[in-house]
């Protein structure tokens, strides 16, 4: 059994049954035969479903979104965005899907050469409770439109959202078992990988879960896409726009109560400017509204479940014991952490070398800029960073010198359907969204016509 516990008030929600291997097995070959028809369509008819689906999420935004806040305290305000963002999705690849699939022709010493874009097969996508639609949306919908087949095994905490997707891409119009939501727990996603009818792996989740994952489809030479955790670096220098840059770190960092991939989690401070960056960084902290998810007026909500605020209640704890300020904040009650600032941080801490998955922003100084390169790159993971300067030079010097997925100049790393989204290190591999993303499950194959 899969049970929803709402973080905020303690009430179960939701519960549904867990597949037995023999429906499991059952839904895959369903998902199969789904398949075999659904790669015969054009992409123009692939299409035509984006535009249903995307009439759906806008029609069911309010029901969507309480879903959303329900099951993992969401605030209510940055749920309905969650689901706008889906709509945005669905828009770009109606728009591009069609430019981004067709062949590319190659000019070489053969009558005719190309490289055709035709879908691999039905593709299992292990995906996170922390954006339970818009991280399903930007796997499932380019994997979709591509001719490909979709399972979805979701975080069990979100198990409501993981049934409101597939009736969503149903009552879109996709044929039936092309989108299914399998409510399994972890320890049978190794069964699910096994079957051969399953052709590829796109996780979203921790490094653990994505070591274990791609390990297991390595074994199985089976494609994988992961977008793992991330440590992201805010880097401010001396000639930063502070009050424009202080709004954009609160964003950065305290949207999502916290807990995205891609929070700016490390604020690298110029030396010259840290005293008044941070006096005016706890005075806008200090007025955000905390409460219930949904007040529309709440901006931090509550952690998903209590053992990752006591998790991160031990990472700031230890991080103290070595040394760091607790300049603001620190207290929890239950899944609420307050919003908290940390100062006098360094390497080696858990707060600087971890992933902090909360509201909780780790400050450390730096003189120049090469020891701020180098603070940036003492990292094990590489999913993004933003650097608020207004030197073009700085800018053109340090971007080639990020080991990054992505580098964002004044303004926090954020994932748009029109840029390729992924990581490097043990953030991952493999990119999502844009052309990047609809290519990464299909087969690039190549076609030669001789000469006779």
């Amino acid at each position: 059994m899969l049970t929803s516990i709402n973080p905020f008030n303690g009430e179960q929600i939701f519960t549904i049954e867990e597949l037995s291997p023999a429906v499991v097995t059952e839904r895959i070959y369903l998902a199969n035969k789904a398949f075999e028809h659904w790669k015969s369509k054009s992409v123009q008819e692939r299409n035509q479903k984006l535009n249903v689906l995307s009439e759906l999420l806008l029609k069911r935004k309010t029901e969507l979104a309480h879903a959303i806040t329900d099951e993992m305290g969401k605030p209510i305000v940055q749920s309905e965005a969650e689901i706008e963002k889906c709509v945005w999705l669905c828009q770009y690849y109606a728009e591009n899907s069609e430019s981004q699939l067709t062949i590319t022709r190659i000019a070489s010493d053969a009558l005719e050469s190309y490289v055709r874009y035709d879908p691999l097969g039905v593709i299992l996508g292990i995906m996170p409770w922390n954006y339970p639609f818009w991280q399903v949306f930007r796997f499932a919908v380019p994997t979709l439109t591509a001719g490909n087949g979709v399972i979805l095994k979701h975080a069990s905490n979100v198990s409501l959202c993981g049934v409101l997707l597939e009736k969503l891409f149903f009552e879109a119009g996709y044929p039936s078992g092309i989108f299914q939501f399998f409510p399994i727990h972890s320890d049978k996603v190794n069964a699910v990988l096994e079957n051969p009818i399953i052709k590829g792996v796109s996780l979203t989740g921790s490094t653990p879960a994505g070591c274990a994952v791609a390990g297991k489809a390595g074994s199985l030479i089976k494609k994988s896409v992961l977008e793992l955790g991330g440590n992201n670096a805010l880097v401010v220098f001396e000639d930063a726009d502070l009050q424009r840059t202080i709004d954009i770190c609160i964003q950065a960092r305290f949207q999502n109560t916290g807990q995205s991939c891609i929070a700016g989690k490390r604020l690298l401070l110029h030396a010259n400017i840290a005293q008044d960056f941070l006096i005016g960084l706890k005075e806008k902290v200090a007025i955000l509204k905390s409460g219930n998810p949904k007040d529309r007026d709440t901006y931090i909500g509550v952690m998903a479940r209590e053992s990752l605020a006591v998790d991160l209640e031990l990472q700031l704890q230890k991080s103290i014991a070595m040394g760091a300020n607790l300049y603001y904040g620190g207290k929890r009650d239950s899944t609420y952490f307050e919003p908290t600032i940390v100062t006098e941080v360094k390497p080696g801490m858990p707060i600087f070398d971890e992933e902090t998955f909360g509201p909780l922003l780790a400050v450390t100084q730096f003189k120049d800029e090469q020891e701020a390169l180098k603070l940036i790159s003492q990292s094990k993971f590489g999913l993004g960073v933003s650097l608020f300067t207004k030197s073009e030079a700085r800018i053109n010097r340090l971007i080639p010198e990020l080991d990054e997925g992505a580098v964002f100049i004044n303004e926090l790393v954020k994932s748009d359907p029109r840029l390729p989204f992924g990581g490097v290190k043990m953030s991952g591999y493999g990119r999502e969204l844009s052309l990047e993303g609809i290519r990464e499950f299909v087969n690039k194959k190549t076609v030669y016509r001789g000469r006779f």
